[in-house]
Protein backbone atom coordinates (compact mmCIF):
# COMPACT_ATOMS: atom_id res chain seq x y z
CA UNK A 1 0.00 0.00 0.00
CA UNK A 2 3.08 2.55 0.77
CA UNK A 3 4.24 1.69 -3.11
CA UNK A 4 0.94 2.96 -3.98
CA UNK A 5 0.58 5.69 -2.19
CA UNK A 6 4.05 7.06 -3.69
CA UNK A 7 3.27 6.46 -7.28
CA UNK A 8 -0.23 7.94 -6.73
CA UNK A 9 -2.70 5.11 -6.83
CA UNK A 10 -3.93 4.96 -3.57
CA UNK A 11 -4.97 8.79 -1.98
CA UNK A 12 -5.18 8.78 1.90
CA UNK A 13 -8.24 9.99 3.05
CA UNK A 14 -10.12 10.05 6.52
CA UNK A 15 -12.56 8.26 5.21
CA UNK A 16 -9.98 5.13 4.50
CA UNK A 17 -8.14 5.75 7.95
CA UNK A 18 -11.40 5.20 9.91
CA UNK A 19 -11.92 2.32 8.65
CA UNK A 20 -8.22 0.98 10.12
CA UNK A 21 -7.52 -0.09 13.82
CA UNK A 22 -4.40 1.90 15.24
CA UNK A 23 -2.46 -1.24 14.88
CA UNK A 24 -2.73 -1.39 11.14
CA UNK A 25 -2.07 2.95 11.50
CA UNK A 26 0.92 2.11 13.32
CA UNK A 27 2.21 -0.69 10.59
CA UNK A 28 1.08 1.99 7.71
CA UNK A 29 2.89 4.78 8.98
CA UNK A 30 5.93 2.41 9.57
CA UNK A 31 6.11 1.73 5.77
CA UNK A 32 5.19 4.79 4.53
CA UNK A 33 8.38 6.42 6.84
CA UNK A 34 10.22 3.66 5.48
CA UNK A 35 9.60 4.27 1.71
CA UNK A 36 10.00 8.06 2.22
CA UNK A 37 13.30 7.42 3.59
CA UNK A 38 14.49 5.61 0.24
CA UNK A 39 12.70 8.13 -1.95
CA UNK A 40 15.13 10.69 -0.34
CA UNK A 41 17.76 8.99 -0.92
CA UNK A 42 17.48 8.50 -4.47
CA UNK A 43 19.14 11.34 -5.69
CA UNK A 44 18.67 11.93 -9.86
CA UNK A 45 20.99 13.80 -12.02
CA UNK A 46 20.49 17.41 -11.31
CA UNK A 47 19.85 18.23 -15.33
CA UNK A 48 17.05 16.00 -15.24
CA UNK A 49 14.06 18.10 -14.46
CA UNK A 50 11.35 15.02 -14.92
CA UNK A 51 13.12 12.78 -12.71
CA UNK A 52 13.35 15.63 -10.24
CA UNK A 53 9.52 15.97 -10.33
CA UNK A 54 8.38 12.92 -9.52
CA UNK A 55 11.06 12.44 -6.64
CA UNK A 56 9.33 15.11 -5.47
CA UNK A 57 6.00 14.39 -6.07
CA UNK A 58 6.59 10.90 -4.26
CA UNK A 59 8.15 12.72 -1.43
CA UNK A 60 4.91 14.98 -1.02
CA UNK A 61 2.50 12.37 -1.41
CA UNK A 62 4.29 9.78 1.33
CA UNK A 63 4.72 12.99 3.39
CA UNK A 64 1.30 14.12 3.44
CA UNK A 65 -0.13 10.44 4.09
CA UNK A 66 2.17 9.99 7.20
CA UNK A 67 0.73 13.67 8.30
CA UNK A 68 -2.84 12.40 8.16
CA UNK A 69 -2.08 9.02 9.50
CA UNK A 70 -0.62 10.93 12.84
CA UNK A 71 -3.68 13.34 12.35
CA UNK A 72 -6.02 10.08 13.14
CA UNK A 73 -4.24 8.38 15.57
CA UNK A 74 -4.15 11.38 17.40
CA UNK A 75 -8.00 11.12 17.83
CA UNK A 76 -8.17 7.81 18.33
CA UNK A 77 -5.88 8.13 21.86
Amino acid sequence: MARDVSEGYILINSNLLKRMTAEELRLLRFELEKMLTGVRGEQPALDNVMALQVRNRKISRLHSAVLMINTQLQVLR
